[in-house]
């Protein structure tokens, strides 16, 4: 279980990077930048929630998941990516209206 625990801190790890490229990206007026490199951040998410997947489904058959530290902060590490993809998104928007952008 540790195994996919550190996979999922490790690919929201990597969308929070992204997400935050991304965002530079948007305030210097690269926005095919940005918007690649949201793909890839969400991706990393998707990749991340896969695995959350996984282990709740080993949880729903029996196998048991055991609470820990680590767990915890996988899943906050994945919320918080999720929420910054979101405010993120809306932020690049904003730069584009600033811009004039469509």
């Amino acid at each position: 279980m540790e195994g996919l625990i550190f996979e999922i801190i490790a690919h929201t790890g990597e969308a929070r990077g992204y997400v935050f490229d991304a965002l530079k990206s948007a305030k210097e007026g690269d926005f095919e930048k940005a918007k690649e490199l949201m793909e890839k951040s969400e991706e990393e998410s998707r990749i991340a929630h896969n695995v959350q997947t996984k282990l709740i489904q080993e949880e729903i058959n029996g196998e048991g998941v055991q609470i820990n530290m680590l767990l915890v902060h996988a899943q906050d590490q994945i919320m918080t990516a999720m929420s910054e993809q979101y405010l993120v998104a809306q932020m690049i928007e904003l730069y584009k209206e600033m811009r004039g952008v469509k």
